[in-house]
């Protein structure tokens, strides 16, 4: 049987809107809705839904950049949600994101040999050359060149960068990363070799990913698993192949309907 690295518990997640007026109440926006999931160690689980569907938010849940309104996050079976800031330091070297930007995830006035020991800095691991040593090992592990690590982000085209935040955050051996959409901002061929990446990597560090895409076939070729959201909620979940050849929601069949190919 699979171990369950992380599970989340009837997540929800409300923000509550700019009143109109002195004196009326705050409308709210109920982002995410109830989700309960399962990741299992070493597998990978995809998010799938169109924009505003709620999956950013659930991902920020987990990785605790933002508390949810209710319900527990658990990793390695022990509640998560309400850890303190040093705490949730400790946790960040297990638990690692990936943004979808790949420019806006990198800070532009820094090389790329500080943006990766950064992580290393911050948790004080390894002597300075060991860590310069480590960024420039993770930067070959990433397909990329050695000597780049003395550039700038803006020299990097997106699909370039984006490997770059990889590196960056498999710098600390993490167990479990989530991707947010990570090659939507890139062109079609890019998106297939990162996605190609992503693979071999999890294979050879023995990573786990919650990886969040609008993209079904995307989804379906690197994910084990599917929970489609609408509104908040998680309204279809199965088997990757289960999922995409035979869909039980509506949603799940008007989301497979708009790709180029599917009738």
């Amino acid at each position: 049987m699979t171990d369950i690295l992380l599970e989340t518990k009837d997540i929800m997640k409300t923000y509550t809107l700019k009143k109109k007026s002195l004196f009326s109440e705050g409308e709210s926006l109920q982002a995410v809705n109830g989700v309960s999931l399962q990741v299992k160690k070493g597998k990978t689980l995809g998010i799938v839904g169109e924009s505003g569907c709620g999956k950013s938010t659930f991902a920020r849940t987990i990785t605790q950049l933002i508390k949810p309104t209710s319900g527990d996050v658990i990793y390695k079976g022990s509640s998560i949600t309400g850890l303190k800031f040093s705490e949730l330091q400790s946790l960040r070297k297990e638990i690692q994101m990936i943004f979808q930007d790949p420019y806006a995830s990198i800070d532009p006035k820094k090389k790329i040999l500080q943006i990766l020991t950064e992580p290393l800095d911050i948790h004080k691991i390894g002597t300075k050359v060991e860590r310069e040593k480590k960024a420039l090992e993770m930067l070959v592990k990433v397909g990329l060149q050695p000597e780049y690590a003395s550039r700038y982000a803006h020299e990097f085209s997106g699909g370039q960068c984006q490997r770059i935040n990889i590196a960056r955050a498999l710098m600390l051996n993490p167990e479990l990363v989530v991707c947010d959409e990570p090659v939507s901002a890139l062109d079609v061929s890019i998106q297939a070799q990162v996605i190609n990446l992503l693979i071999d990597l999890q294979e050879e560090f023995n990573l786990t990913y919650l990886f969040i895409s609008h993209d079904l076939n995307v989804v379906r070729y690197f994910c084990d698993e599917i929970a489609v959201m609408y509104q908040g909620e998680v309204i279809e979940f199965g088997e990757a192949e289960e999922v995409y050849n035979r869909p039980q929601h509506e949603y799940t069949k008007k989301l497979l309907s708009a790709i180029p190919g599917n009738k």
